[in-house]
């Protein structure tokens, strides 16, 4: 039973080759494309509003130096956006549930905001390993725990997105199953743990859709602080 529940979490292989790749793809085909007409239909003219919103909300902690990562940061919210909340449908995978790859978006974008900042203004980068005033007998253990809380910066951002939509896979799929369970023995409970079922689907895409923010939003934290 237990193995059963963590099954929705590996990814799925047709003919032995992984489909994640594909599950990666597909999102971004939804996406509508810009004709050749002067005036946008209704869906593409909601998607640029919604591009837009999200872009201005990203660039608000950041001054004109980092608006050169605008076209990176949104593409990856629109992108972390679209696996999540299609990861909830049946019979899909979400590959964000996935530490390997959340780990291979986060570091590489992570490492990028460091070598900025270290190539730009390498004096106040490394000045944040040491607070000003700090007393002299403090300075190598105050050393170490900056240079660690800067290292652990891309494995908080992986586990976090992983932690968060994993939690809450599992919790989806273990109330499913009490309410398939209880529906002969014991109907009255069966119809409210449906009731929850649907508060908690209704939750988790929210979840799917803040985690993708947050995801994001701290990457253009992370990079204020070096440009």
């Amino acid at each position: 039973m237990n193995l059963s529940f963590f099954d929705q979490f590996t990814s799925p292989c047709l003919l032995g080759v992984p489909l994640i790749l594909l599950a990666m793809l597909f999102p971004p085909l939804l996406i509508p494309r810009q004709g050749s007409r002067w005036l946008n239909n209704r869906l593409s003219t909601l998607q640029l509003w919604f591009i837009n919103l999200i872009t201005k909300q990203l660039m608000l902690p950041l001054d004109k130096k980092g608006h050169k990562w605008a076209l990176i940061l949104t593409s990856l919210m629109i992108l972390l956006l679209l696996i999540n909340l299609l990861g909830l449908l049946p019979y899909t995978f979400t590959p964000t549930t996935q530490l390997s790859m959340n780990m291979a978006l986060a570091f590489p974008l992570w490492l990028a905001t460091l070598l900025t900042g270290l190539r730009n203004q390498p004096s106040i980068s490394l000045g944040h390993l040491l607070p000003e005033g700090t007393p002299t007998l403090l300075i190598p253990a105050l050393i170490l725990i900056e240079t660690t809380s800067l290292l652990i910066r891309p494995l908080a951002l992986g586990v976090r997105l992983t932690a968060n939509l994993t939690a809450g896979h599992l919790l989806i799929q273990l109330i499913s199953t009490a309410t398939f369970v209880l529906l002969p023995i014991l109907p009255a409970v069966s119809i409210l743990t449906t009731l929850i079922l649907l508060l908690l689907t209704i939750l988790e895409v929210a979840v799917a859709m803040i985690q993708a923010y947050v995801f994001v939003l701290l990457l253009s934290l992370y990079l204020q602080e070096n440009i």
